[in-house]
């Protein structure tokens, strides 16, 4: 089969490499979409090795058909060889075939393209374990969300107003503010025009700050708004894209009983992220098939061109996800 690789000097190659074998427990699924994250970029850049035992090649998230199982799965699961699925991956999915534990697995949901159903099992996955695992989160509250154009907030800002919340985001650019007004967040901070610290003071001031922020980008964000939580907020930090190291005051901390969460889904266990993917299936698809929360793709591009779908991450081109057609490297596969 092909996958793609990269190259010393840092390139992309859709080259050969040996087919899966699969181990007790796993299905074989042959990929139809695969779509990007950050992830993969940090991982391409030397940043963010894969977890043992998982290919070399990028890629957390696919939609595919089932081809082969082992008999484990056929006697233990509920699935059988050529069920439509999404799967959530340690990585590898950048590839024509993938091994994958069969809880990893979740049915495309009525309704979804094979594309659309590509962009979910990372995104919603964190959004889940986020949003209400670490966050607690319940009708009512408000939720900040960070990089509001991402491919991550595209799935986050949706999930959380459909589950009652009230939904705050920045963008850098006032066109990016146009590009998500769909997702339904009830305040877009434009970060070159506004300053997001005056937003959340004035959520405070008037009765009900911000109980959950999400953050991707860390750094100054971070310091400069801490202090304009909720007594008893929660912020998740993800990522930290403006920045590793900030000073912060404790005192803000204690005074108003804050906590700082650190979190990344890689990180979790096989168990947990398979009891997240179960929850999703019961909690979250439902929303889903009824067009609640849906995915944003912002374009799909064939397996060949993922030097160019990487470049639109990289240059925060996107608005919701990016996802590379694999079956047909770019023909004239279901969208």
């Amino acid at each position: 089969m092909k996958a793609i690789l990269t190259r010393n000097d840092g390139s992309l190659d859709w080259a050969d490499v040996s087919d899966p074998i699969l181990l007790p427990g796993e299905v074989l699924v042959k990929v139809h979409y695969a779509a990007l994250n950050r992830a993969d970029l940090m991982q391409r850049a030397g940043d963010y090795p894969p977890p043992e035992g998982c290919p070399e090649w990028m890629g957390l998230e696919v939609s595919g058909t089932i081809e082969e199982m082992t008999d484990q799965v056929r006697e233990n699961s509920r699935w059988s060889v050529g069920d439509r699925v999404c799967a959530l991956l340690g990585g590898g999915g950048y590839a024509q075939k993938v091994a994958v534990r069969h809880d990893m697995l979740m049915p495309v949901p009525s309704g979804c393209t094979m594309a659309e159903a590509a962009a979910m099992p990372e995104a919603f996955a964190t959004t889940y374990l986020n949003l209400f695992l670490e966050g607690g989160a319940k009708k009512g509250d408000t939720l900040l969300v960070t990089a509001g154009a991402s491919g991550l907030a595209s799935v986050m800002i949706p999930m959380a107003k459909a589950f009652g919340l009230k939904v705050i985001t920045t963008v850098r650019k006032p066109e990016q503010a146009k590009a998500i007004a769909g997702l339904g967040a009830d305040r877009i901070v434009v970060t070159t025009g506004d300053e997001l610290s005056r937003v959340m003071k004035e959520e405070l001031d008037s009765g009900h700050g911000v109980d959950i922020a999400i953050d991707c980008l860390g750094g100054n964000f971070i310091a400069k708004n801490l202090q304009y939580m909720e007594r008893g907020g929660r912020w998740i930090i993800i990522a930290a894209l403006a920045g590793d190291v900030v000073d912060i005051n404790l005192k803000t901390m204690y005074k108003r009983s804050l906590r700082i969460i650190g979190n990344t889904l890689r990180s979790r266990s096989p168990e947990v992220k398979a009891d997240i993917l179960s929850r999703i299936v019961r909690d979250v698809w439902p929303k889903v098939e009824s067009n609640e929360v849906r995915p944003t793709v912002f374009k799909v591009l064939p397996v060949s061109k993922a030097e160019e779908a990487h470049a639109i991450l990289m240059r925060g081109e996107n608005v919701g996800k990016v996802v590379l057609d694999v079956i047909e490297n770019g023909g004239a596969s279901e969208k």
